[in-house]
């Protein structure tokens, strides 16, 4: 059974832009977060390895602006 929390307007809506796509629960979004904050602070070699890669598409220009991201998934 879940619990009613109430939030302020702007933490709703900075909670509804952590969302990694639109229908993510905000519950999942807490979650993440949380797992975040209790992380021991090491990441694992996949996590590393996804950064290193990440920083590679960004170094080739293999990026997309948001308004792109959008349009291809025809959200907004």
């Amino acid at each position: 059974m879940g619990t009613t929390i109430q939030l302020d307007k702007k933490v709703r809506d900075k909670l509804k832009e952590l969302k990694l796509h639109p229908g993510e629960s905000y519950n999942k979004v807490v979650e993440r977060l949380v797992s975040i904050k209790t992380d021991e602070g090491e990441l694992s070699e996949e996590t590393i390895r996804d950064i290193e890669q990440s920083l590679e598409d960004i170094k080739a220009g293999r990026t997309l602006s948001m308004k792109e991201v959008k349009q291809r998934l025809a959200i907004e």
